[in-house]
């Protein structure tokens, strides 16, 4: 099965990143609807789309508005975003208000169930983050594989979401900052490297991908990968359009 980061960064994006969204593309499965929700147009290839949000923030939902051009001369029957009913409420009454999108656009908003159903046999399942606003993760599992998806927290050995992602073939992890920031981590509700390398070592993963990248980082190695691999050696960085094979 195939992930696509179509988008790594968070907050806002810079000239090598798009804010949070990945794919499924085989499943017609979004993860996040961020500023990089306009690269899933190249990749649909299926009669339905399903976009999970995490949370409300901009840097996850903003993407929504480009439903139009998204779906535009695709053979989608089928668009259906899933979050929370609250967050949900707070994308219909002020991200889509007549004032700011006047455009109805081409999809069904549906409170996130317990447990969804997704193609090849699969669910999806979520819990809940620690993140100012509040947030949630996803695990997804099919009969072989799985994976879970981890976005706007502070991570830690031992926060009660480990359970949750305990086995996963696939880790996609927050990791905004170095150590060396982790008072802002803190101030902001998001990770830094050391702490993700832990969870992923605690909940027993087979691979970890950083993503939410700080977009403000410069240089190729922002969040000291040489050190996160000394931990958890199955650690990778995420990047904008990486592809990976679970």
């Amino acid at each position: 099965m195939k992930l696509i980061l179509l988008g790594t960064t968070g907050y806002h994006p810079n000239d090598r990143r798009q804010t949070a969204c990945l794919m499924l593309p085989e499943l017609g499965i979004v993860l996040d609807a961020g500023t990089a929700m306009y690269r899933v147009r190249d990749y649909l290839c299926t009669p339905q789309l399903d976009i999970f949000l995490t949370h409300a923030h901009l840097d996850h939902v903003v993407g929504i508005t480009y439903l139009l051009d998204v779906v535009r001369d695709k053979d989608v029957r089928r668009v259906t975003v899933h979050a929370a009913a609250d967050k949900l409420a707070a994308i219909q009454d002020h991200l889509l208000a007549e004032a700011l999108f006047p455009v109805k656009l081409p999809c069904e908003f549906r409170p996130l169930a317990t447990r969804v159903s997704l193609p090849s046999r699969g669910w999806l399942t979520h819990f809940p983050l620690v993140h100012p606003g509040g947030a949630i993760g996803f695990r997804l599992d099919w009969p072989t594989r799985s994976m879970a998806y981890v976005t706007d927290t502070t991570a830690a050995a031992d926060a009660p979401y480990v359970d949750a992602i305990r086995g996963v073939d696939l880790l996609v992890h927050e990791c905004n900052f170095p150590d060396s920031l982790a008072a802002l981590a803190g101030r902001t509700g998001h990770s830094v490297t050391s702490a993700v390398v832990d969870v992923a070592q605690k909940a027993g993963v087979g691979q970890l991908v950083l993503v939410h990248v700080d977009p403000c980082a410069e240089g190729a190695d922002p969040l000291n990968l040489q050190h996160a691999c000394s931990i958890f050696p199955r650690t990778i960085l995420g990047r904008d359009l990486l592809e990976i094979e679970f």
